[in-house]
């Protein structure tokens, strides 16, 4: 069998077993896709234009264009080349993508050549009702709004902009009313970490079918001590697998693998309760939800590993969260790029993980946030510095001396890169 660009489909790379078998050479748990292959999505910073100045801004976006943006020759380049992985999850981001006059152009051609369109515009009176009927006429499937408080006092503040929470609702409403279906994204820290109870029932009353709740990493605008910790992401954990059993919507923690860790705990105590019949499974409760607009979700998408990053200028980064390129789509092709380049080989392999991540009993599910270890350490398979989680076989690695506490291992290695870690949670 052959894929689009000439080369003979594989299983994993040379000299391992295919991914996803019980043997498989890259570390990855039994049951998971092959990323090898071809990521589950791939997200486009079409521009970082905005009329937002938000507090967190990954692309420390700007009020202008820049001259040096994909064309939309270029960008209907680069969705054929995407394409050449299958008819995958295609991202419209930003900055405000609705700061490009092709953005209905381009989300026609990626439709037309197959792949599953969706779109995270900035809440702005730029994302109108008229705008959003002609991009659902072009094929857009979901739209997704960033909320990041229950309310404009909280939002607002984290956005810098009066009026975005109440723009966030609007277009919420206008996009279920011309045909799509929506998500809100939202990003964990300091500010907001005890309202999340309120944000779902918010969500509920919104009427989406996917929370995507994004848990900082210290890079763009975003500061470490911006970071609510470990023992709050902890927390936080808890509380969005126990909203998950209730409320009508998929909800998928980003940047976040140790994720997967909570849930498979909190599901393997419900089966020793007897609360629990089925298998456990590293998805939470209400998958279902997100596979009703054909987009839906998968296990074990990581920077790198399932996911690939274009930027404005056509860099291939790992993820959004990882700005380390490994190539440009204006030089490189971005399919051997994502399958074969050093820097995402490695991302893929979890044998190269460092620190407690390297011995951790959860590695096949989780790995640790690659952007946070990178933010933090400058090293992408550092271990994971935000991960309360401390394996066992490290504790006994520190009873014998052959490695160093926690917190004093991530202290030397943030400082040596010049990020000051919290220690507080």
């Amino acid at each position: 069998m052959h894929t689009g660009n000439g080369h003979p489909h594989r299983s994993g790379h040379p000299g391992k077993h295919p991914a996803g078998s019980p043997k498989s050479g890259n570390g990855r748990a039994p049951y998971f896709p092959d990323f090898d292959e071809a990521p589950f999505l791939v997200i486009w910073e079409t521009t970082q234009a905005c009329a937002l100045a938000c507090k967190h801004c990954r692309a420390e976006a700007q009020p202008d264009r820049h001259p040096d943006e994909l064309t939309t020759a270029e960008a209907k380049t680069m969705l054929e080349g995407i394409r050449r992985f299958g008819p995958i999850i295609f991202v419209f981001s930003g900055g405000d993508a609705l700061e490009r006059p092709d953005i209905v152009e381009l989300t026609e051609f990626g439709t037309r050549l197959g792949l599953r369109m969706a779109i995270t515009p900035a809440t702005t009176p730029l994302c109108t009702r008229e705008r959003l009927e002609e991009l659902h006429a072009a094929g857009m499937s979901r739209l997704a709004v960033s909320l990041d408080g229950p309310n404009a006092a909280v939002h607002d503040e984290f956005r810098q902009v009066e009026g975005s929470f109440h723009h966030g609702l609007r277009i919420l409403k206008a996009a279920r009313e011309v045909g799509m279906s929506t998500q809100v994204n939202t990003v964990v820290a300091r500010h907001n970490v005890n309202d999340f109870r309120v944000m779902a029932d918010l969500l509920t009353e919104l009427g989406i079918v996917f929370w995507e709740v994004f848990f900082l990493v210290p890079m763009g605008r975003a500061r470490p001590e911006d970071v609510a910790g470990a023992d709050a992401f902890e927390r936080v954990f808890h509380h969005l697998y126990d909203l998950s059993k209730t409320v009508p919507f998929d909800i998928k923690a980003t940047a976040a693998p140790q994720y997967a860790r909570i849930v498979l705990q909190r599901k393997k105590a419900e089966m020793r309760k007897g609360t629990r019949d089925e298998a456990s499974d590293i998805l939470t409760d209400g998958a279902a939800h997100s596979l009703r607009d054909g987009i839906g979700r998968a296990r074990g998408v990581n920077d790198g590993d399932g996911f690939l990053f274009v930027s404005h200028t056509g860099e291939l980064f790992p993820s959004g969260f990882l700005p380390k390129a490994a190539g440009n789509v204006r030089t490189h092709d971005l399919v051997d790029v994502y399958r074969d380049s050093d820097l995402f080989v490695s991302l893929r392999d979890k044998n190269r993980l460092k620190g407690k991540c390297a011995v951790c009993e959860y590695r096949p599910v989780c790995s640790g946030s690659r952007a946070r270890a990178f933010a933090v350490t400058g090293d992408p398979l550092e271990a994971e510095p935000y991960c309360a989680h401390v394996p066992g076989r490290w504790l006994e690695m520190v009873a014998a001396g052959e490695a160093q506490p926690v917190e004093e291992y991530f202290r030397e290695r943030a400082l040596a890169h010049g990020v000051p870690l919290p220690v507080t949670n």
